[in-house]
């Protein structure tokens, strides 16, 4: 069914010479030889393409695509993550009312939650999502949304989604994920009653880290009502060139995300006896505190997961990760090259970006595992821990 999905769905090859892969419709305008044929083209409900600023053929293809793969009614693609995460956002909450979110969410979203939505006089409660109670102690009459992370960024604590989705319905909340951890090949939130789904296609959609892009996820009603209004209005437009780079890195998905499921747990348990790693926070390991929700929620193993050194010197923190070899520092991931973002790399700056986000001890690494040989990266490990020893 994924392979019919990734390589099939939506390609009318017969109507672009039956290429083997869809062509990029790179224009902006459409053109009508008739008021008629305009007019159709105009209403929502006609699914020609008026404007690339609206609807673009090649970026529609990948839209079907992601929907299908997450088990929704429909999707809409957008020109980077956090694109999609403000669009979402924006979608769903006006001024005076109230958002419940979970503690420490990816970094752009944390700031825009802390910085912006305050000036539209939206106000956001953060709360420990690992215990669905504290949702439902944060709920207060003006509460119109719900966010979650599950896994969340760096720490990787889990949400009950099914228990979420519960307890939103009841109130009449809607919720809202971050699933790009798990990519829509791993987790699908639908299935659970999460009502809007979010992608960066940045990372394992893409795969190849050459494309930026987000994608959202829902119901027609919900997806219809963004594209009218916050979408076209806002102009997060994916450029169909990035559309098609998605289309290819989606070929690759499964295949992509079942070596990853295979290499990445044998370089967990390699640190984690590691007499120089203090833990490892991985949600697939059987030590961790929610195995028990990643087991319901994930369907295989993905490539993040940080790391604490058993040391509070930040010269051999700093020195481990120098001499990594194998493993690129970068802020992003879901490529084939293997990353840390080391937590002490934001130490010392002045940077406002920086600034305002709050600090995990220096001892923290996030890593990611991309498509090299693992044992290869467990080499590159053992030698880079070896030199601080």
């Amino acid at each position: 069914m994924i392979k019919n999905i990734i390589n099939q769905l939506a390609e009318d090859k017969e109507s672009y010479f039956n290429a083997a892969i869809p062509p990029i419709f790179s224009n902006s305008n459409f053109l009508f030889s008739n008021v008629d044929d305009m007019r159709k083209a105009m209403s929502s409900k006609n699914s020609n393409p008026f404007y690339t600023r609206g609807s673009n053929p090649t970026t529609s293809i990948l839209e079907k695509k992601i929907a299908a793969l997450e088990g929704t009614e429909k999707a809409i693609a957008l020109s980077s993550g956090m694109a999609a995460i403000t669009t979402a956002i924006l979608s769903q909450v006006r001024s005076g009312d109230h958002i419940i979110s979970i503690e420490r969410p990816y970094t752009g979203t944390d700031r825009f939650m802390k910085e912006i939505l305050p000036k539209l006089n939206i106000e956001v409660s953060f709360v420990d999502g690992s215990k669905t109670e504290n949702f439902s102690k944060a709920i207060q009459d003006n509460t119109k949304m719900i966010y979650l992370e599950s896994p969340n960024s760096w720490t990787y604590q889990m949400q009950d989604l099914e228990m979420i989705s519960r307890l939103a319905k009841e109130n009449k909340i809607i919720t809202m994920i971050d699933n790009s951890y798990s990519s829509p090949i791993n987790c699908n939130p639908s299935k659970w009653g999460i009502d809007i789904i979010i992608h960066s296609a940045t990372k394992y959609i893409g795969g190849h880290a050459n494309a930026m892009g987000g994608i959202i996820c829902g119901s027609n009603h919900i997806i219809e009502s963004i594209n009218n209004r916050e979408f076209k209005l806002i102009g997060s437009v994916l450029s169909p060139f990035n559309s098609w780079l998605f289309i290819n890195g989606l070929r690759t998905l499964n295949v992509r995300m079942k070596y990853i499921s295979e290499s990445a747990p044998l370089i967990v348990k390699f640190l984690e006896d590691h007499e120089l790693v203090e833990s490892v926070i991985y949600p697939h390991s059987e030590s961790f505190n929610q195995f028990e929700l990643t087991k319901k929620y994930i369907k295989k193993p993905c490539g993040q997961f940080t790391i604490i050194l058993k040391t509070e010197k930040k010269s051999k923190v700093e020195k481990f990760c120098n001499n990594l070899n194998n493993f690129f520092m970068g802020a992003s991931w879901g490529g084939h090259e293997s990353l840390i973002f080391p937590e002490i790399s934001r130490y010392n700056n002045d940077s406002e970006y920086y600034s305002k986000t709050d600090f995990l001890p220096h001892n923290y690494i996030r890593f990611y595992i991309g498509l090299e040989d693992t044992d290869l990266l467990i080499d590159d490990l053992k030698k880079s821990l070896e030199s601080i020893g």
